[in-house]
């Protein structure tokens, strides 16, 4: 097949020399996060099932969820959730295949609950109200979706990925992991709504972290302070594995300890207190907020796997973008953006673009036709990537 692949070498300062550099992580416990997961795992849940009834994929897109804040009152040692939190699940789904219903309803809820349980540590079911409007898809999008062959694009619209992470994206995205996946288990005190901004300045980052503690594991204002100190020793820790430059770090730097004003919540989320969450507000799929690089605006989370480029081609833009890196040599940054036609087959897209900043001593002619050959292959695959989203293999924030 002979598609549109566009290699081209740009003339610009690589992220790495810039004198300012910006990127943030929302953790999986904010509530832009909380819609994204909950989004995300009702389309897996529908796909599954749709896998296990039909033998196939139906058409759904539930990328529409909003988190209306509680209220709560933590104290030091206890604290209650006053007023639970308001999730809506919306969006779109194949209800029914002849005259046989298909229970979206109860699949999307139940997804939801367990999502919210199994990430969430300190949240109960009293906490939340979940409730669900999933409607039936449009006539024409479902009729794209039931073509044949390769999966038929849904939309018109574009993915982007880049590649190699910078030292401070990479710092931004692995604390928070690890902070969620080691830090969190041995201090019970640390909350799921993690949010971390990094800043560098010429050779020097500084890493802004807020974390809503959980109040029934917090015995007073000293060891309240104790924890943040804790918290921020070890963000440092992780911060030096993967940069030589100077690392600072701020941990709830709104407390005001003279008045008693700390970061304390009942759950481990700001969602119990007012703080309001949609899906695609928050991380790009890459798992990042990054304005010195190129994004998509699209939120990936909960789309449907199949056929919605919204989704489809940010995961492969990055997915290509990685193993370029790998693969060729001779590359400081690529950048990917692969665009769709509506109705048009999703292995051949309108353009696949890749943005190229050459490292010294490395020049096109060498290195375009094996960076055409990493499009191509990923593309004459494509479907891969759905089977990697159902596996849970690819986050997409």
């Amino acid at each position: 097949m002979n598609r549109n692949i566009r290699i081209e070498n740009i003339i610009q300062t690589p992220v790495e020399q810039q004198e300012i550099e910006l990127v943030e992580r929302k953790g999986i416990g904010h509530p832009d996060s909380i819609c994204d997961g909950i989004a995300e795992a009702v389309s897996r849940a529908l796909s599954n099932e749709y896998l296990k009834q039909f033998g196939r994929i139906l058409h759904h897109n539930t990328d529409q969820v909003e988190l209306v804040g509680g209220e709560a009152s933590p104290v030091y040692g206890g604290g209650d959730v006053i007023k639970p939190l308001y999730i809506l699940l919306s969006g779109r789904a194949t209800t029914y295949i002849g005259n046989e219903k298909i229970p979206v309803g109860e699949i999307a809820l139940e997804a939801a609950g367990e999502y919210l349980t199994s990430t969430i540590n300190n949240i109960k079911s009293s906490h939340v109200v979940l409730e669900q409007r999933l409607g039936q898809g449009s006539v024409d999008l479902v009729n794209i979706f039931k073509r044949g062959g390769i999966p038929k694009a849904n939309d018109t619209s574009f993915g982007v990925g880049h590649a190699p992470l910078s030292e401070t994206e990479m710092i931004v995205y692995e604390v928070e992991r690890a902070v969620m996946n080691d830090f969190r288990k041995r201090q019970l005190a640390t909350g799921e709504d993690f949010k971390i901004m990094g800043l560098r300045e010429g050779e020097h980052i500084s890493l802004t972290v807020a974390d809503g503690f959980v109040s029934r594991y917090v015995d007073d204002i000293n060891h309240y302070v104790a924890i943040k100190q804790e918290l921020a020793e070890y963000v440092l820790n992780v911060a030096k594995k993967y940069t030589d430059r100077d690392v600072s770090v701020a941990v709830n730097t709104g407390d005001n300890y003279e008045i008693g004003s700390v970061y304390l919540t009942v759950t481990g989320t700001s969602a119990e207190m007012g703080d309001d969450g949609s899906v695609g507000r928050g991380n790009r799929c890459n798992g990042l907020i990054t304005p010195n690089r190129p994004m998509s605006m699209e939120a990936s989370s909960g789309k449907n796997p199949v056929n919605h480029v919204g989704k489809i081609y940010n995961l492969l833009s990055n997915q290509i973008a990685h193993d370029v890196v790998e693969i060729v040599d001779g590359i400081e940054e690529i950048y990917v953006r692969i665009l769709s036609q509506i109705g048009h087959p999703i292995d051949n897209p309108k353009v696949a673009s890749a943005q190229i900043i050459l490292e010294n001593g490395t020049n096109m002619k060498s290195i375009k036709s094996k960076v055409e050959s990493v499009f191509d292959e990923w593309l004459s695959d494509v479907t891969n990537i759905t089977k990697m989203v159902v596996e849970g293999k690819l986050k997409t924030f």
